[in-house]
Parts: C-alpha cells; sequence; structure tokens
C-alpha cells in the first residue's frame, strides 16, 4: 500500500471493497441465523418432532446465508471507488445504480470503524463525509469494507495531511491516553439505572423466548415476599444498581480503551480509541471553532468533566452522538480536562478556567424555582387524581414522593442558577448552563456569526433576555440564558463588535 500512496497516478485508480466481505457477511448471518434459530426450535418443538425442528432451522439458516452471500458479491462486484485530485466518487448499486462523489475541498471527516468481526479479518468500516447536517445521502459516502492499509490511505490522502512545517510537526505528538483510573467515574452517571433497568428486561426476554419468564417472576416473587415492602424495593434498588455499576464500567472500557489523543502534523486532531470495536476520528484544527467542557452531575460532583470538539463538519447526527462522535476526552479529573482543552486549542490556558463568568440575575434562579414546583406539581397531579378516584394508596404514594422530591427540586433549581454565566477572555465567548448536565463552551469571537436575541413574555416582565450566538460549528447555537437585558446586549456587542450595533438603541440618540 505504500506504493499506493507515493504514486500520486494511483489516486485516480478504481478500487474495490475488500473481496473478504463475503465472509465477513456469512459469519454475520450464520450469528444471527443460530441466535435466532435456538429459540425458534424450542418453539417448533413443541408441535413438531426435535429433528425436524432442527432441520427446518437448518434449511432456513442455508437458505438466509446463501442468499445474502450471494447478495454481497453482487455488492461487491458493482462497488468501486476513487480519489481523483479535485473530488472522490463511489460508484454501486445492484438494481438502482448510484453514482456519488463528493468536492474534496469540501470533505470534513474520514471515520475509521472496525467491529470485532471486521478486526478478526483485519478490515474497516470507512464513512467519508463533509459534516453537513442535512439529511440524505449526499453528505457522506460509506465504504464497508476495506482493508487496514486502504482505509489509512484513504484518510490521509482525502484530508490531505502534506505539506506541514517544520514547527507544525515539532508540535505534534500525543496529547493524552487512557488512564485506567477514569473508569471510577463511569458509574457515577445517569447511565448506571437505565443499564440496571434494561439488563432486567433483558433477561426476562431471553426467559419469554424460552416460555421461562413466569417462572423466573414467579421465584423473584418467592424470593422478595420474605422481607417487607420496603426492604424488597431497596433491595431491588440495590441489585439494579450494581448491576447498572458493572454495564457501566464496561460500557465505558469497551469505547474508550486505548484512547490515544494526538495532535498530527499537518495540524489534523485524531481520537483513536475502542475495546471490541474500535474508532478512529479525526479533526482538522482549521475547523475548530472551540470546545465544551461538559460536567454530568455525578462527574461534576466526583470533580470530573469531559471534553467535546466544537468544530465544523462534526454534524451531531443521531448515530453519531451514540459513538461520542465530537468528544476528545472522556471524563477525567477537572484539572486536566482544562489542560487538555487548552492544548486542543493551542493556547497557555484553558478559556474554560481562566475566565471570571459574570453572575445573572436573581429573577433567573426565580424562573427555575417555578419551573421545578410546576414540574413536580404536574408529577403529582395524576397520583393525586387517582388516590381520589382509584384507590387511596396512591395518595400516600403522592405525598411521599411529594417529601422527597420537593427539597430534590429546589435543590437542582439552585444547581441550574449557580451554573448560568457568561464572559469573554482574550479571543473567546464563555457561556455555561445547565444543573444535570453542566457545560461551559468556550467559543472563537471569530466563529460567531450572527446573535439572536430572545425575550419571552415572563422574560420580559422580569427584565431577562436569552443571547444566543450563532455558528457554523457544533451545534451551530451557544445561548447565555436568562441574562439582564442591558447586560446581555453589552455581552453580545462586546464579542463581536459591530455585529449587533445596527440593532442597538442608543441613550443618547
Amino acid at each position: 500500500m505504500s506504493d499506493a500512496v507515493a504514486d500520486p497516478v494511483a489516486e485516480s485508480e478504481w478500487k474495490r471493497l475488500d473481496s473478504r466481505t463475503i465472509a465477513v457477511t456469512a459469519l454475520r448471518l450464520l450469528g444471527v441465523a443460530v441466535v435466532a434459530a435456538i429459540p425458534g426450535c424450542f418453539w417448533l418443538s413443541r408441535a413438531l418432532p426435535l429433528w425436524l425442528a432442527l432441520v427446518i432451522a437448518a434449511a432456513a439458516t442455508v437458505v438466509l446465508v446463501g442468499a445474502g452471500v450471494l447478495v454481497d458479491r453482487l455488492r461487491w462486484s458493482r462497488t468501486r471507488y476513487r480519489a481523483l485530485p479535485d473530488r472522490f466518487e463511489l460508484h454501486t448499486g445492484i438494481v438502482v445504480r448510484s453514482r456519488r462523489s463528493l468536492q474534496r475541498e469540501r470533505i470534513r471527516t474520514v471515520d475509521i470503524t472496525a467491529s470485532p468481526l471486521l478486526r478478526l479479518f483485519r478490515l474497516v468500516h470507512v464513512k467519508v463525509g463533509t459534516g453537513e447536517q442535512a439529511s440524505g445521502d449526499g453528505s457522506s459516502l460509506s465504504l464497508n469494507p476495506v482493508g487496514r492499509d486502504d482505509a489509512e490511505w484513504l484518510r490521509t490522502t482525502l484530508l490531505d495531511r502534506t505539506g506541514a512545517t517544520e514547527d507544525e510537526a515539532a508540535r505534534s505528538g500525543v496529547l493524552s491516553t487512557m488512564d485506567l483510573s477514569w473508569v471510577r467515574y463511569a458509574p457515577i452517571s445517569f447511565v448506571t439505572p437505565a443499564l440496571g433497568t434494561a439488563a432486567f428486561g433483558g433477561v426476562l426476554q431471553v426467559a419469554d423466548w424460552f416460555g421461562m419468564q413466569s417462572d423466573i417472576l414467579g421465584w423473584v416473587v418467592d424470593l422478595l415476599s420474605e422481607l417487607s415492602l420496603v426492604g424488597g424495593i431497596l433491595l431491588l434498588l440495590a441489585v439494579g444498581l450494581v448491576v447498572g455499576a458493572v454495564a457501566a464500567v464496561a460500557l465505558f472500557v469497551e469505547m474508550w480503551w486505548q484512547f490515544r489523543l494526538e495532535r498530527e502534523p499537518g495540524g489534523t486532531l485524531r481520537v483513536r480509541r475502542g475495546l471490541l470495536t474500535t474508532r478512529s476520528i479525526s479533526v482538522e484544527e482549521r475547523r475548530l471553532r472551540g470546545v465544551e467542557l461538559v460536567e454530568p452531575l455525578g462527574n461534576r460532583l466526583a470533580g470530573a468533566a469531559r471534553v467535546d470538539a466544537v468544530a465544523t463538519g462534526l454534524a451531531r447526527r443521531e448515530e453519531e452522538q451514540k459513538a461520542a462522535h465530537n468528544t476528545l476526552h472522556p471524563a477525567a479529573p477537572r484539572q486536566l480536562a482544562h489542560r487538555i482543552a487548552a492544548a486542543v486549542l493551542r493556547e497557555p490556558t484553558s478559556p474554560t478556567e481562566t475566565v471570571g463568568l459574570r453572575a445573572h440575575p436573581k429573577a433567573a434562579l426565580g424562573r427555575r424555582i417555578r419551573w421545578a414546583l410546576i414540574a413536580l406539581v404536574v408529577l403529582e397531579l395524576p397520583l393525586v387524581v387517582l388516590g381520589l378516584t382509584v384507590t387511596s394508596v396512591l395518595l400516600h404514594v403522592a405525598w411521599i414522593s411529594a417529601v422527597v422530591l420537593l427539597p430534590v427540586s429546589v435543590a437542582l433549581a439552585f444547581a441550574a442558577y449557580r451554573s448560568l454565566g457568561h464572559g469573554i477572555t482574550g479571543g473567546y465567548l464563555v457561556t455555561r448552563h445547565g444543573a444535570v448536565r453542566r457545560g461551559t463552551v468556550a467559543l472563537r469571537r471569530s466563529g460567531v456569526i450572527g446573535w439572536t436575541i430572545r425575550q419571552s413574555v415572563f422574560q420580559r416582565r422580569s427584565g431577562l433576555l436569552t443571547v444566543t450566538a450563532t455558528t457554523a460549528a457544533g451545534s451551530q447555537a451557544y445561548s447565555a440564558y436568562d441574562v439582564g437585558e442591558h447586560e446581555g446586549l453589552a455581552f453580545a456587542e462586546e464579542a463581536v463588535p459591530g455585529l449587533l450595533t445596527p440593532f442597538l438603541e442608543r441613550a443618547d440618540r
């Protein structure tokens, strides 16, 4: 593959997907068929002899795998791609032929992933994208699978990492690598109870496949019958949290094992990570507009934070959110996160750490307390109504939950208010908000392309407004919520002088 990289003429040659895709497809379909055949044979054996059920399952497996291999063989023979000096082309399609191309100057990302099955064959899945958030097929091209060498050639060629100066080469290198001590932050998140609940649901679903769901539920009821109602509930919660914590740690390790953040010559940040499924994500620094320091509630209490990129070309599509597509660094001690943010931005200190954020008016606290109380009423009202009309037990559930949730809601309202802040430091504007998920965004002032000023009826009565910086990067809008009217407008004018001036009324006019 080194010859292809060195020879510019090779860029114009048509290339195919790796022929081992047929073997990968056969094994993948065989695994699916086996998983489906086990409960299928169990159900068929209730009406048919066991040998006949096995024959039917085997025949269905052969048909499924054979059809899948045939279709994938046709897909492989009809798929080809090439990199030209000005564009990247992909021709594919079995019944309907598709010829697509991306201008190379518009290509923002070349992401490489490899599932355990692909890694077994030393293959990867390459996704070439422009980073646009518009729906449709025009913003990305997918090559699945290609060899590792071909994938690396595509990445270096399409992102054009040539021409790095000696100074840039000297400043490149590893910025951060995996530290196993970061695993301790995995269980203290809202993922833990969610995974615990999902584990219970998964056990019941598997049991239902084999007709054993009622038996398992009966066993659990018999086990809990020896305990009081409160004791049984506490035991279920404890088991769920333990299972969820173990699953959260396993998920963290799978996602971030062998994590490596490095700056490559030519000005590209590259994140490599993954245990079973490996991932490689590249971010061009010239597309970087800032960083976001993310502190979920559990991590914040433990003094940890993660670092996300605010960059053009990193569209937050649903599948990319699931894969932490824009995350440059996992949850780590807050001071380390600040240092990584500074290194990523090529600043001596991180803007998220040095700026003194201005507090927001007390009226913003009142709004959050009212929101918390309204949310509590909305939650408790159905319990009260059902308690008065169906069973009085729900009335007790309502007042007990209200006693527990009222101080929690008010505490979250105060935490949300304390998290509010905005400021300017050097070439960055900084905003912060969030109680459950606090995010501190440092956005380059040169990356702001517009301002949106919003003021609801209730904000107007309180003398507040929301100032939103519009940018082409990240989520494309970053707001300072419930800031004072005059202070908010002054903040926008100071951050990007002249952009808001035509819409301001001066007191001296």
